[in-house]
């Protein structure tokens, strides 16, 4: 189970690490290099975005990797043959992340017992309230995988005690609102929300949208438990290559 694995991980570390590619981008080639150079720099963690034409959680940046690897042929098929593949080389959990018309035009059934049979650990849905995804969630407890949900900034006491209920693995706690690869203010305002994300659950917190080096990690020991790196590592292989990133990975440690 993907809580166990996290809570075991914390006994050895402050926080942990938790990274996002989208598959196939710059190449599925490059993304398999991603991945070997990510878990080599020390990632705890890593979620797998299937591409989507109209990614609404997310900003310009990984908007224009969906849209290039969309544009390189890549399918939902090569993406689930792919996690799989990462699954079984790289002794992490990995889980997708995509919006709910993939699971839709695949079968919801179907995509969870690809995933499970994929070994992946579970997915976020961020398009998927749990009032409208009782199919999903109920094959996703049938297969033991992890639903993970997300609250925000303006996500009520209530509202976060609801989704709790329906979570599994972990909570990723979205820092602000707007999209992915804004600028996120690490401040007291921030303590205050994280304060409240944790009274509403039991489960490990993970915190991305803006997370984009060690001094924002280190911020965040001792009230999240996971820091999500998304957007910069993309930004990095367009500057730099593919080459860079292993080296940023250890440099966030």
């Amino acid at each position: 189970m993907l809580e166990e694995y996290i809570k075991q991980r914390l006994t050895e570390k402050e926080i942990l690490l938790m990274t996002h590619i989208v598959i196939g981008y710059p190449t599925l080639e490059d993304s398999f290099d991603i991945v070997r150079s990510m878990v080599a720099g020390g990632v705890d963690l890593m979620e797998l975005q299937i591409p989507f034409s109209e990614p609404i959680a997310d900003g310009p940046v990984i908007l224009a990797a969906n849209q290039k690897s969309l544009a390189g042929g890549i399918s939902v098929s090569a993406c689930v043959d792919f996690a799989g593949e990462m699954a079984r080389t790289f002794d992490i959990p990995f889980f997708f992340m995509s919006y709910f018309n993939i699971l839709y035009k695949y079968g919801v059934d179907r995509f969870v017992a690809t995933m499970a049979e994929k070994q992946l650990k579970g997915a976020i849905v961020p398009d998927l309230p749990p009032e409208e995804g009782r199919d999903y969630l109920q094959s996703m407890d049938r297969h033991n995988l992890a639903p993970i949900m997300l609250f925000s900034p303006t996500t009520s006491k209530k509202r976060m005690d609801y989704i709790a209920s329906h979570a599994r693995g972990l909570i990723y706690c979205v820092a602000r609102k707007g999209v992915t690869g804004q600028a996120t203010r690490f401040s007291e305002e921030l303590d205050s929300y994280l304060a409240q994300c944790r009274l509403a659950t039991d489960l490990p917190l993970a915190l991305g949208f803006g997370v984009k080096d060690k001094s924002d990690i280190d911020f965040l020991k001792g009230k999240v438990d996971i820091a999500v790196i998304g957007t910069r590592t993309i930004r990095l292989v367009d500057s730099d290559g593919v080459g860079a990133v292993e080296g940023f990975i250890r440099s966030l440690r």
